[in-house]
């Protein structure tokens, strides 16, 4: 989510890394029961409603709803919409793609997480994007080790997209998480700055926000909605993670869910890991 004010960059302890698995768990949890429930003819006020719902339910509280003035506990990206789509009465329609991003506090601490799903069935061009769209990011994940640095993430994530011939959204990022929604280091999703040093402690939002046919957008007047300069198709994939001495820990993971080969393949050879 962007309209962002930075907070300082601090490292989190164990205890505290052990608070936000718990969130990332949960909240991962319920996006994908959000993106289950995102079939043909739902409506997007009825998708908010359930995550809401399941949020409080579980003794935590949206992360987004009223911060900096957002209207919804999910930003419901659809199709051209790159990010911050405002959740409406607007019905979900075969071969459209929603890219469903949120938040949550637990304890005092925020999760943020994002996922695209088809809705039906999708074609073979929005199925591409979608699949390196989520590639990208778990090879942004992999660069995410003690030593490196916060531009080797945005450099793994643009030569992925770029070799397929995708685009990265100008001018949106991920961002350090922790007791605030925003923090530092921003992590941008190209390879143009060498950035922050990584030290276990960290913990930031990588997400991918990647484009078929341009990496320029624009805003719509809501004051939220940003499209595609085009109108081509746009995806978003969202983890938050931790930098350890055993290498990047996926902290919103829901119960069950499974990693991917490749990157279970980088965390096993992290020195030490084991």
């Amino acid at each position: 989510m962007g309209h962002t004010e930075s907070h300082p960059l601090y490292l989190k302890s164990e205890a505290e890394i052990a608070v936000m698995r718990r969130a990332g768990q949960l909240l991962q949890g319920i996006v994908l029961e959000v993106a289950a429930a995102a079939r043909p003819g739902v409506t997007g006020l009825e998708l908010d409603k359930l995550a809401k719902s399941r949020i409080k339910e579980a003794g935590a509280r949206p992360a987004f709803l009223n911060l900096y003035g957002f209207p919804a506990t999910l930003c419901l990206s659809i199709n051209e919409q790159v990010v911050h789509g405002i959740p409406s009465a607007r019905r979900l329609e075969e071969g459209d793609i929603a890219s469903i991003d949120c938040g949550l506090v637990l304890e005092g601490f925020f999760a943020d997480t994002a996922y695209t799903v088809g809705v039906g069935r999708v074609g073979e061009g929005a199925a591409n994007l979608m699949r390196a769209t989520r590639e990208s990011l778990y090879k942004g994940i992999a660069q995410s080790v003690a030593g490196n640095r916060t531009g080797d993430i945005g450099r793994a994530v643009e030569q992925h997209v770029k070799a397929h011939g995708y685009h990265v959204t100008e001018d949106y990022t991920g961002h350090g998480v922790g007791r605030h929604l925003h923090e530092d280091p921003k992590i941008y999703n190209d390879g143009k700055r060498r950035g922050e040093r990584l030290r276990p402690g960290m913990v930031f939002a990588i997400e991918p926000m990647i484009n078929i046919g341009t990496s320029k957008t624009r805003e719509l007047k809501d004051g939220w909605t940003v499209v595609t300069a085009d109108g081509s198709l746009s995806a978003h994939f969202e983890h938050t993670v931790a930098v350890t001495e055993n290498g990047p820990e996926v902290l919103t993971l829901a119960d069950g869910e499974e990693l991917p080969e490749e990157l279970l393949a980088v965390l096993a050879a992290v020195p030490g890991r084991g």
